[in-house]
C-alpha cells in the first residue's frame, strides 16, 4: 500500500503549514527544468521582483535561501556575523530565543532585552539601552508566533535611524498577511518562510540585504562560516547575465513560490492583508462568543496567528485533538511558558477564508457543547 493514497485534506489552521491554492500544487507538478536552463532563469528574475514587491524593497540581494524559515534565520545570522560582533536581541517569545542563541553560536557578544511573553516589545527600553552601548545588529522578530504578538518594528526603526547598528527583522509569519516595508522602515536584513502566508508549502525562506548590510558582508574579515548559505556566493547564482552555479536549486518548489507570489499579488497586498484582518476579527468575536478569550491585548495582535486562552475546565490537548480526529482541523499548541494555556489559531494565506473560521467556530462550539 503506498501511504500517500490515503493521506487527507486537513484545514491547516496552526502556526503554519497554511493551506495551499489549488494552482500553486498544480505548479509544483509542473515539468522539472535543469537549474541553469534559460527559461527557468526567467522564473528565477520573476520571483525575485515579485519578492522585492512583496517586502516593499528594492534591494538586489532579494533571494529565495533554499530551506525553511530557519534556514533564513541562519543565513541572515551567518552571513552578518563576526566573532566579536555585538548583537542586541529583543525577545518575547520562543523565536526571538532562537535569534539570540544562532546569534551566540557564531561569537558574537549577545545582549538581550526581554518582555512578558504575550506582550509587545517597548520602544522605549529598547532606546534606553542603546544609548548604555552601542550595536553592530539590533534583531527582532516582526510577528511573533509563538505568542500571537505584532512587535513595533517601524517604531523601533526610528531609533535606530541615528544609529550604526543593522536592523535585522523577522517576518516568518508577517509576510504576505499584514505589511512589511523594509526601505521605508529602514530594515538592512530581511527573512521569511514560504509556508505561512505565502502559502507554498515547506521549503524556501525569502532573505532581503541592503546596500549597508552587502557592504559589512563583503568586508568580512573572515569567510561566511556556512558555505551553503553564504549569500556572496548564492547572489552570483540569482543575480546577472552569467549565472553562477552554487548548489541545485530546488526547482519544483520555486515554481510553487512563483505561482503564490502571482497569486497574492494578483489580489492585490492590500486585498489580501483586508481579508486577513477580516477573518481575525471574525474569529475573535467568534471566539469570545464560546467564551474564550484572547492572550494578547487588542491593538497588539496578530491578523494571521491567535492566541486563545484555554479555561482551566477545558482540556487543551484533547480540545486539539478532537478538532483533527473529528473535525480535520489542525490548530496548534502553546509554546514554553505558554504550553498548555494557550491554542494557536493561524489564519494564513489561502487559510484565511470566511468559510474557514466558521467550520472552526462551529467546531468548537459543538466540541464544548
Amino acid at each position: 500500500m503506498n501511504l500517500l493514497e490515503n493521506i487527507r485534506t486537513t484545514l491547516l489552521m496552526g502556526p503554519g503549514p497554511s493551506c495551499v491554492h489549488p494552482l500553486t500544487y498544480y505548479a509544483l507538478g509542473r515539468p522539472t527544468l535543469g537549474h541553469l536552463d534559460p527559461y527557468f532563469i526567467t522564473i528565477m528574475d520573476e520571483i525575485k521582483a515579485d519578492l522585492q514587491t512583496v517586502m516593499g524593497t528594492k534591494n538586489v540581494a532579494t533571494i529565495p535561501i533554499s530551506g525553511t524559515g530557519s534556514a533564513g534565520m541562519e543565513t541572515s545570522f551567518v552571513n552578518m556575523i563576526e566573532p566579536g560582533d555585538r548583537v542586541l536581541v529583543l525577545i518575547n517569545g520562543v523565536f526571538g530565543m532562537r535569534m539570540a542563541d544562532v546569534a551566540g553560536r557564531l561569537g558574537a557578544e549577545v545582549d538581550t532585552i526581554e518582555f512578558e511573553w504575550g506582550t509587545a516589545v517597548d520602544p522605549e527600553e529598547v532606546e534606553k539601552k542603546l544609548k548604555e552601548k552601542s550595536y553592530d545588529i539590533v534583531a527582532v522578530v516582526h510577528a511573533e508566533t509563538s505568542t500571537g504578538v505584532c512587535n513595533p518594528v517601524e517604531e523601533i526603526s526610528k531609533i535606530l535611524a541615528d544609529t550604526d547598528s543593522l536592523y535585522l527583522v523577522d517576518t516568518v509569519t508577517s509576510l504576505c498577511g499584514m505589511p512589511v516595508e523594509m526601505d521605508k522602515w529602514g530594515i538592512d536584513i530581511c527573512y521569511s518562510g514560504s509556508q505561512k502566508c505565502i502559502s507554498c508549502p515547506p521549503g524556501i525562506a525569502p532573505v532581503s540585504f541592503s546596500d549597508r548590510a552587502m557592504e559589512k558582508l563583503n568586508n568580512r574579515k573572515t569567510k561566511v562560516p556556512n558555505w551553503y548559505l553564504d549569500v556572496s556566493m548564492i547572489a552570483q547564482y540569482w543575480g546577472g547575465k552569467t549565472r553562477a552555479y552554487h548548489h541545485t536549486a530546488p526547482i519544483n518548489m520555486l515554481y510553487a513560490l512563483y505561482q503564490s507570489l502571482k497569486l497574492i499579488i494578483e489580489e492585490g497586498l492590500e486585498n489580501v492583508y483586508k481579508r486577513h484582518m477580516e477573518c481575525h476579527k471574525m474569529l475573535v468575536a467568534g471566539i469570545e462568543e464560546l467564551g474564550f478569550k484572547m492572550l494578547v491585548k487588542e491593538g497588539y495582535r496578530l491578523p494571521m496567528l491567535n492566541a486563545v486562552l484555554v479555561p482551566d475546565s477545558i482540556d487543551e490537548a484533547e480540545l486539539r485533538k478532537r478538532l483533527l480526529n473529528e473535525y480535520n482541523i489542525e490548530v496548534g499548541a502553546g509554546l514554553g511558558a505558554l504550553a498548555g494555556k494557550i491554542v494557536r489559531i493561524g489564519l494564513m494565506g489561502h487559510t484565511a477564508r470566511d468559510y474557514n473560521v466558521k467550520r472552526l467556530l462551529d467546531a468548537l462550539s459543538a466540541i464544548i457543547k
